[in-house]
């Protein structure tokens, strides 16, 4: 067996340890990039959004390096990427490709964790129960540590003059962990890069502007989709938070257990004088997101979305509401294959100034 799966941000850093320790040969498709959009593209649905796409041609440039089963998230549910997994299978038999699927159902009791279990035990021949929750547990532990080194690059980013070295050390850390085999070697990867970027220097007493993203969380985690921004803003002086990530969606989906936490209940209680019930996808989340930011004082936020996301579409058009009643500036970028980067600099180049400016005359007002 052969498994591989697509890009979603670092999340192939944790998928591709727990495969390595049920035994399974792993191909990690190439990172996204334009290739994979144009494959992705030309045998997708036209009016279907750039997750699907970018998803898809994941899968086929992974095939062509002999790739034999493909894991997907699917379910039935309001947000169209439960049926993915059932549209990529269709579409890949119809090139002629010969693969199997494994698919992941919305852990929403501990019988779908049970049937999770036991299509990990079929990817590793047989292993026992007690290993594979240890895989489980691991796996998810790893997820948390890549994304809590990804928020301590955006600090750090944010708060150093030296942002070739903060490029320079993160694409080294992309190399080491894609040669890492396994749950040691990847997290002693992580904690070797997370030594080094403390090691980097930052002004703290820096007064910095503070960005939360928010949207749909293909388009918030994965920087092909929307053009590298949280590095583009950390190199303007930008703190970012992200409030979609991997970590807090496998936290919420198994936020039933005694010892998992999650965020979940404070988001909808933000977002229910606006939206008080599920549409699908993150619009509930962007909303409840957007309204935590405003009351903690973050200087704006930026709303990414895929063209044609239904649940997104909702969310935009609630939040101009949002941003009028907590006082907090909103820039709405939507994505697919024809956004161009020179476009979205400028966009968010625009937005920062403006960002400075508001705060600048705060201050100023305050002082006197």
């Amino acid at each position: 067996m052969k498994i591989t799966f697509p890009h979603m941000g670092n999340l192939y850093i944790p998928l591709k340890a727990v495969f390595e320790e049920l035994g399974a040969e792993v191909v990690v498709p190439p990172k996204s990039n334009k290739r994979t959009l144009e494959l992705g593209t030309k045998y997708s649905p036209e009016g279907i959004c750039i997750p699907f796409k970018l998803t898809l041609g994941n899968y086929i440039q992974s095939i062509e390096n002999g790739a034999d089963t493909l894991f997907m998230w699917s379910g039935c549910d309001v947000c169209r990427i439960g049926y993915y997994q059932a549209l990529h299978k269709e579409i890949l038999k119809n090139l002629d490709y010969s693969i199997q699927m494994v698919c992941v159902e919305p852990f929403k009791s501990i019988g779908e964790i049970k049937l999770f279990l036991h299509k990990l035990k079929r990817i590793s021949s047989g292993a026992n129960y007690l290993k594979l929750v240890t895989i489980f547990k691991k796996g998810i532990s790893l997820i948390q540590q890549v994304d809590a080194l990804d928020e301590m690059v955006c600090k750090v980013r944010a708060r150093t003059e030296d942002h070739w070295t903060v490029d320079k050390v993160y694409a080294s850390f992309q190399e080491a962990v894609s040669q890492s085999r396994g749950f040691q070697e990847t997290t002693d990867v992580i904690e070797q890069y997370r030594r080094a970027f403390t090691e980097i220097t930052v002004n703290t007493s820096k007064d910095i502007i503070k960005v939360g993203i928010t949207g749909e969380i293909y388009s918030v985690v994965e920087p092909f989709i929307n053009q590298d921004i949280l590095r583009k803003l950390g190199q303007m002086g930008v703190e970012v938070y992200c409030s979609v990530t991997a970590s807090e969606f496998i936290r919420e989906q198994i936020d039933f257990l005694p010892f998992i936490s999650s965020e979940k209940d404070e988001v909808h209680r933000a977002a229910k004088p606006y939206l008080d019930r599920e549409i699908g996808g993150h619009a509930r989340h962007t909303i409840g997101n957007t309204v935590r930011f405003g009351e903690k004082d973050f200087d704006g936020v930026i709303h990414l979305m895929p063209f044609t996301c239904m649940p997104e579409i909702v969310a935009q058009s609630i939040l101009p509401t949002v941003a009028r009643e907590k006082r907090i500036p909103i820039l709405k970028l939507v994505l697919d294959e024809m956004t161009g980067e020179a476009g979205i600099q400028t966009r968010v180049e625009a937005f920062i100034d403006l960002l400075k400016r508001r705060k600048n005359f705060t201050k100023a007002g305050k002082d006197q």
